[in-house]
């Protein structure tokens, strides 16, 4: 019997074989788990992020902008100065910046469309999820809901400022935040004096109708000194002694009832 002995094929190209279905499908099933479980720890993982590591300076011309934009009534700027700040600034993880400015950014202009304190309040529910998103972000246990009443109040205070004394201004703003930072009032009432004389200022400008570049330049340099003075108050003070101090602070200003209190962009 005669065997063909078949010469060996050349040039021929392997291809390789497609993939399957089923490891595609679990491919993607990893990305997507990976992706859920990143955005979960982004925006529910409490992460003790020092609040008082903020640059003053860099804090303090994020919030002028802040400013323009909420008198400008500009919502999607200060919704992403915000961010800016709140990733920036606090050290908030991506996705959860853009949340908590969504609530700060809300609040502040639901407030900007009030006429009376029913109105005000109407912001109160936004503000009160931005606060506690703050609180489970940072590294101060304060008191969410206290909190929020004092940032709302000198919301109040600077839209009707002409109702109040000449210090309430200053010491709802020192108030507002002494209770973010759990510090005693009197270390943050320099912070205080010179964010309300900024506002002031803002107010003075634009009621003359004669608003400029150089007074906003003013109003920056001030809120930079404000924050200075924050940041050496917030951080010069142990966190328990700070406790203490609040607590017998809060009780001092419980039974005297001589101020109102609160802090955020610059709703008035």
């Amino acid at each position: 019997m005669h065997t063909t002995r078949h010469a060996p094929l050349r040039g021929l190209r392997r291809y390789p074989t497609a993939a399957r279905p089923g490891r595609s499908r679990r491919t993607i099933l990893v990305a997507l788990l990976l992706l859920i479980g990143y955005a979960a720890a982004d925006l529910f993982w409490p992460w003790h992020r020092d609040l008082s590591r903020f640059d003053p300076i860099a804090t303090g011309t994020l919030e002028t902008r802040m400013w323009r934009s909420y008198y400008d009534r500009r919502p999607v700027s200060l919704f992403l100065e915000l961010a800016q700040t709140l990733r920036t600034q606090y050290r908030f993880p991506w996705l959860r910046s853009y949340v908590g400015a969504y609530y700060g950014a809300s609040a502040a202009f639901t407030f900007k469309e009030g006429k009376q304190r029913s109105d005000y309040e109407k912001a109160m529910p936004a503000l009160q999820s931005y606060f506690t998103l703050i609180h489970y972000t940072g590294d101060r246990n304060f008191d969410i809901a206290r909190t929020t009443r004092l940032e709302l109040e000198w919301w109040i205070v600077h839209r009707e400022h002409d109702r109040y004394g000449p210090d309430a201004l200053t010491n709802t703003c020192a108030e507002a935040a002494a209770s973010l930072y759990m510090v005693p009032a009197n270390a943050t009432r320099e912070h205080g004096r010179l964010r309300a004389q900024a506002m002031l200022l803002r107010d003075a400008r634009a009621e003359a109708g004669d608003m400029t570049d150089a007074d906003w330049a003013i109003i920056q340099s001030m809120l930079h000194q404000s924050y200075q003075s924050l940041s050496h108050a917030v951080s010069s003070l142990p966190l328990r002694q700070a406790g203490r101090e609040l607590r017998g602070g809060r009780r001092f200003l419980e039974q005297g009832a001589a101020t109102s209190p609160p802090q955020g962009g610059n709703p008035g």
